[in-house]
């Protein structure tokens, strides 16, 4: 088995539910094949890894999709806010008995394995590892042992969340990887290669 879990939080790919903001600018059929692109992206970059892989779904675990057969492990979030469910899914894979684990975001068009492996590296040397996202939050947060302290009394979803968590972890050694920029809104389609066309026609 492998020693380090990989587990990525997706959303069950419904029309109108995803990529909301991005919807206002594009459409939601639109939104919704930007996010089945940034799926594709996720999954592929995962399978390139050297880790056990996991997927946590924001709804239910669908019966045959793009996570089927075999390849990862696949659970339902749970909790509230964020930092429940992520708190949920950290405390999910120490218990199975995995040494490390990192979790990623699914709207990331840039990251690729090398972000993965890095952070499997500084694991060795440090408590944790976060990957800063542009719009001050983190797109990746891994860890050899559970810290509760990373989930709790954080504003989720605003631009403090990645300086909070520091503050609340500085008693432990957090190494940072190299910034990257979640998809959001139109705005973060420009200069992605992949949604160049959808962002010519829409940036009237």
């Amino acid at each position: 088995m492998h020693n380090n879990l990989l587990i990525s939080f997706v959303r069950n790919p419904e029309l109108g539910k995803v990529k909301t903001r991005l919807a206002k600018k594009i459409g939601a059929v639109n939104a919704l094949e930007v996010y089945n692109d940034l799926l594709e992206h996720t999954k592929s970059t995962m399978l390139a890894t050297n880790c056990q892989k996991a997927v946590f779904y924001s709804e239910h675990v669908a019966k045959n999709d793009m996570w089927s057969g075999g390849e990862f492990l696949r659970f339902t979030q749970c909790g509230g806010h964020l930092g429940e469910r992520m708190s949920h899914a950290f405390q999910t894979g120490f218990n199975l008995g995995f040494d490390s684990v990192i979790l990623i975001g699914s709207d990331l068009a840039t990251i690729n394995k090398t972000h993965i492996e890095q952070a499997l590296d500084r694991l060795k040397r440090c408590h944790a590892v976060l990957g800063p996202a542009e719009d001050g939050g983190y797109y990746l947060i891994g860890m050899n042992r559970f810290h509760q302290e990373f989930f709790y009394n954080k504003a989720w979803g605003t631009d403090t969340v990645l300086n909070d968590t520091l503050k609340d972890t500085s008693h432990l050694k957090i190494d940072l990887l190299e910034p990257l920029n979640d998809v959001d809104t139109f705005e973060d389609l420009q200069g992605l290669k992949q949604f160049k066309t959808l962002f010519d026609e829409y940036k009237r």
